[in-house]
């Protein structure tokens, strides 16, 4: 069963062809015999009653320098397409949000991957909200006077923007520290948004272990271990990715957060787990399954597609 799959994702000729998830989704896809269609967020657009985007078919291969061919420029009507994937990193700002409010125009009669109304909806740090017993004490909040006496509680704190991505903007603040009020300042300055703040877990020294969940089930993890000094352990500040299997604790989380990421068409989702607790739900744009096949040999793209046919199998039917 061929599908036209259309990739909605940032420029795909700058990816890490041994990181990116995206571009293994594709090869993937390819090998079962899919078209690819690619195209930049900035290039959706709504037009008199029609989603369409501007962009151009394509051929990837793993070949470093050499990955992709383009097809010549073109616009498509995206209601004419059996699949797409809302692949763009984060931010999560009001150009992201845009482009759920766009596809979801066009789901489920064209599956949207993950579902943009869950995606917009459930953001990878407020879905864990709904499950405060396997999270650390967290917080959001904007006002200082409220940060401060959450961190006279716990101590020793996480405080990151509560939309930010890929470590960045990520600050541990111990008993000792002095900088909440500037830091505080210097945040508040540059966007309009909440904080979040987390208790501190020492066990991120042994690292953050990242799980894949495909159509709410886990496929496997890898662990993402921090450089000496840093608190941070995403790959994208240094993290290390080590081979780590699951531990009960880990199969008790998803169990409960399963059966809530396959009702809301979340299919590929990636959580952080350190020690014993759930920190985030990853839905806008999940990483790690490149990682996960090499350390374990699990194709977590095949079960992707795998999901992704037989969902559109039942729908034609």
């Amino acid at each position: 069963m061929g599908l036209n799959v259309a990739l909605q994702m940032d420029p795909i000729g700058a990816v890490n062809i041994d990181a990116d998830s995206t571009f293994r989704i594709g090869i993937e896809a390819q090998a079962r015999g899919h078209a690819l269609f690619f195209y930049t967020p900035d290039r959706l657009f709504f037009r008199e009653g029609r989603v369409l985007a501007r962009g151009c078919r394509i051929e990837l291969r793993r070949v470093k320098g050499d990955h992709v061919t383009y097809g010549p420029e073109e616009e498509i009507d995206l209601a004419d397409m059996d699949v797409v994937w809302l692949r763009q990193d984060p931010p999560f700002d009001m150009g992201y949000i845009t482009t759920t409010h766009l596809l979801q125009r066009v789901h489920p009669q064209t599956l949207v991957v993950n579902d943009p109304f869950w995606v917009r909806n459930y953001p990878e740090k407020l879905l864990v909200l709904d499950f405060p017993d396997l999270t650390p004490p967290t917080l959001i909040a904007r006002d200082l006077a409220t940060i401060r006496a959450f961190k006279a509680a716990h101590g020793d704190i996480i405080l990151k923007p509560l939309y930010g991505n890929g470590g960045a903007g990520v600050f541990r603040l111990d008993p000792n520290d002095r900088n909440l009020s500037s830091l505080h300042e210097l945040f508040v300055s540059l966007s309009s948004e909440p904080l979040i703040a987390q208790k501190f877990l020492p066990e991120v020294a042994k690292g953050d272990k990242r799980i894949i969940l495909v159509d709410g089930e886990p496929v496997g993890a890898i662990n993402r271990v921090p450089q000496a000094g840093e608190t941070r352990s995403n790959m994208h500040v240094g993290g290390r990715p080590e081979q780590i299997g699951l531990t009960d604790r880990d199969r008790e989380i998803c169990a409960r957060i399963g059966p809530v990421l396959r009702e809301k068409g979340q299919i590929f989702v990636g959580i952080d787990v350190i020690g014993d607790y759930l920190t985030e739900i990853n839905v806008t744009s999940p990483t790690g399954i490149q990682e996960l096949e090499r350390f374990d040999g699990i194709n977590a793209a095949e079960r992707i597609w795998q999901v992704i046919e037989a969902k559109r199998q039942a729908a034609q039917a």
